[in-house]
């Protein structure tokens, strides 16, 4: 038999070529100029002030963008005015303005859309934690996600002390490379309703064309390994045994925490994806109820096979299900080739959805991005997303450089 590696590799192998093939055939039409989407990710490091908005939005239409992808929730906090979310201090010298009121408005006046970029379990970062005392982290700690490697050292800690958030933090703060912070559980009902209801403040309070979910996943596979957590799978499974089979299971559990995560390890990681899911379809229906209308995107991993067993986010079966009407899979890898074998995978399983191809500008050449764009366009993608803004108009790069890239040229 094949083992999993060859065969990811063979595949991988086959999507390469009919990367290559349909780029050197010029096979796909290109996407028509009044189609295709020509958007950019804005950090909410720009919508600090109305003179950054007003410049940025200026930037986006002389540089031929038509779409804006603007992050109005990046830690749980609002670059708008809300009731349930803290303002950020970086706004708290002016309590009158509205970053996404201000955003909507120009950019609406200059032709572009405005899509709501909400990064939604990731919550805070942990090099510097939240100086509000309302953050959700704060009031509902019960709701972080915890990884295996504390499961023991947690399990009779109280939730609301201050000890359980010191050490989910210390914790992600010893792992900078890989985990950037604290996330909320799609495991946790709470938190889902939490999360709903800041969604739909959003869409019902301002006229945005779409959503942009971010940070719908898990850190990593290690995650989530809280109490609750546990709990609800131990009771998923326990349904399906004979109540001997049930005791029998319990009275290792009382040995072993993690018993039946390890008894039972495609169902725990089954069970976990398909909470990840559920959250993604709870979104959709809110944004949805209040505005048919609204697009909902999701930027994800661009590698089905790394997105499912390292995130744990199925994104395939999101796209089968219709719970996001574009995917953007955030190919920000430097190499041309690798580039392209992303896409052309992707593009392959959107089918007849829309694919809007992220492109981590902040790490490429002028030559490349314009490379990749045109790559892009060659496989049929509805659109382009540049990461990002803030940093392809950073001092370094020089205040022209987004027009004089003539990526639309």
């Amino acid at each position: 038999m094949v083992d999993v590696a060859s065969r990811r590799t063979v595949w991988r192998c086959a999507i390469g070529l009919l990367a290559a093939a349909i780029i050197g055939s010029g096979a796909l039409t290109h996407v028509r100029a009044q189609d295709e989407v020509r958007a950019l990710w804005v950090v909410r490091t720009t919508l600090t002030s109305p003179a950054a908005v007003a410049a940025m939005v200026d930037a986006a239409r002389a540089s031929g963008f038509n779409t804006l992808l603007v992050q109005i929730r990046g830690r749980a906090d609002a670059y708008y005015a809300s009731g349930l979310e803290p303002r950020p201090s970086a706004l708290a010298a002016q309590p009158a303005f509205d970053p996404l009121a201000t955003t909507i408005a120009r950019a609406h006046d200059a032709g572009l859309q405005v899509h709501a970029w909400i990064n939604v379990n990731l919550v805070a970062g942990v090099n510097e934690l939240p100086s509000a005392p309302d953050h959700v982290i704060y009031r509902h700690p019960e709701w972080l996600m915890v990884p295996r490697a504390l499961t023991e050292s947690l399990a009779d800690v109280d939730a609301r002390s201050p000890e359980y958030l010191g050490r989910l933090t210390r914790y992600v703060r010893a792992q900078p490379a890989e985990l950037e912070g604290l996330y909320l559980s799609p495991m946790m009902g709470g938190a889902i309703e939490y999360t709903s209801s800041v969604v739909r403040d959003i869409v019902e309070r301002y006229d945005v064309d779409g959503v942009h979910f971010d940070y719908v996943r898990y850190p990593t596979d290690e995650f989530d390994y809280s109490r609750e957590a546990l709990g609800a799978f131990r009771h998923s499974v326990t349904a399906d045994l004979t109540p001997g089979e049930a005791r029998r299971a319990d009275g290792r559990l009382a040995e072993e925490r993690l018993f039946y995560t390890r008894a039972f390890p495609e169902r725990w990681r089954a069970f976990r994806t398909a909470r990840l899911t559920a959250l993604m379809a709870r979104l959709r229906q809110t944004v949805k109820a209040v505005k048919p209308s609204a697009l909902v995107s999701a930027a994800v991993a661009p590698d089905l096979t790394e997105a499912a067993t390292r995130r744990l986010q199925d994104w395939r079966g999101w796209l089968e299900r219709d719970l996001i009407d574009i995917v953007c899979p955030m190919a920000y890898t430097t190499d041309s080739a690798t580039f392209a074998s992303q896409i052309a995978a992707a593009r392959e399983t959107a089918g007849r959805h829309p694919l809007w191809a992220g492109i981590g500008a902040y790490r490429l050449s002028s030559v490349q991005i314009v490379e990749n764009v045109r790559t892009a366009r060659r496989l049929g993608v509805g659109g382009i997303v540049l990461f990002s803004y803030d940093t392809l108009t950073a001092p370094s790069r020089g205040s022209d450089y987004l027009a004089e890239l003539g990526l639309w040229k």
